[in-house]
């Protein structure tokens, strides 16, 4: 199969390479999209006029040649996420393409990618950020005199 590896970060909307636990690791990617009403710039969030920087927080993508908006959950979710692994469940290494759809897991918005070999899920978490634990209801014992 072989991914081919994006060479500029200005090609891609997202990237990330982290260890997971004691043997897994995982770099995925998710390259930007051509506009579909010019075909020929690339889709990005809205720049700065003073610093030149995208708006972080913008609501909105923006072609960058002819200007067409896209609101960005639906453009969000049209995305490819490009993801090369180490399980850390099995420990086996491989290459998967998933939707670009983030889910609110334990309290986080997670990418969950499953592996194709064990089936256990890799979790790639929104700014590695730690799931939130469960709190334990321990029982209360009255003492009746």
């Amino acid at each position: 199969m072989g991914f081919e590896l994006p060479k500029d970060m200005s090609e891609l909307t997202y990237f990330t390479r982290r260890t997971l636990g004691d043997k897994g690791k995982v770099m995925t990617w998710v390259p930007k999209e051509s506009c579909t009403k010019c075909k020929k710039g690339l889709v990005a969030k809205p720049k700065d006029a003073k610093t030149g920087r995208p708006k972080i927080r913008s609501t909105e993508y923006v072609c960058d040649s002819c200007g067409e908006e896209y609101p960005k959950e639906e453009y969000e979710e049209s995305l490819t996420a490009y993801v090369i692994f180490t399980c850390p469940h099995c420990g086996k290494s491989g290459e998967v393409k998933a939707p670009f759809k983030r889910k609110s897991i334990a309290g986080v918005k997670t990418l969950r990618v499953p592996c194709p070999f064990c089936g256990g899920n890799i979790d790639i978490t929104k700014k590695m950020a730690e799931p939130k634990k469960k709190k334990v209801k321990v029982p209360i014992e009255l003492d009746e005199d």
